[in-house]
């Protein structure tokens, strides 16, 4: 009978570790797909924005003799930003920084655009504009909504990852740590308003 008991106690144990193992890296792959779902919220509703500012350019070229210069930046911004891909497989702080610099830029051109376009007084009588004026302050709404919601989900993916016994069937399924949004350098300086 004790021959037997060693055998049966290391089949047991070993069961005990396959079953630990599987719920581990299918709670893993459910937490990953969470993190990839909300990245493609984030990326929706940065693609809303972009797929405003040609409507938002073309208003603003037909109402005003405007600075071309303006236009043509916003335009190329938007260019960047949308050239800029992200596998959220491979989410890296990198490609995250290197995602929010465009996205940033192109924010900055566009803050730009509204601020110049307050001298025309006809740009801003117009119902075009105001309504692409709403939905765009809308959309940035959304967008931080999103990259809240999908640093949320990272930060549970994250907590998984580095949680023990976790920690060493994610070493072992491959299965690393995520980046996040953060504050651009300059978000710590309050702007300055000056009449």
């Amino acid at each position: 009978m004790r021959s037997l008991l060693l055998p049966i106690i290391l089949i047991g144990l070993g069961l005990v570790l396959f079953v630990s193992g599987c719920n581990s890296y299918n709670g893993f792959v459910e937490m990953d797909e969470d993190v990839e779902n909300a990245w493609s919220k984030v990326q929706s509703a940065y693609q809303r924005r972009a797929d405003l500012i040609p409507n938002l350019v073309n208003t603003v070229k037909g109402v005003a003799e405007f600075e071309k210069s303006t236009l043509t930046e916003v335009t190329q911004a938007r260019s960047r930003a949308t050239s800029v891909n992200i596998d959220p497989s491979n989410l890296s702080a990198e490609k995250l920084q290197e995602f929010q610099q465009a996205q940033g830029a192109l924010s900055q051109s566009l803050g730009r655009l509204l601020v110049v376009s307050e001298r025309y007084p006809q740009l801003q009588a117009n119902q075009n504009f105001r309504e692409l004026q709403a939905q765009l302050e809308g959309t940035e709404n959304r967008i931080k909504v999103e990259r809240d919601r999908f640093n949320d989900v990272v930060t549970e993916y994250n907590k998984k990852v580095r949680r023990f016994p976790g920690s060493l069937f994610a070493g072992l399924f491959g299965f690393d740590q995520r980046a996040q949004f953060e504050a651009e350098a300059s978000a710590q300086n309050a702007p300055k308003v000056e009449f």
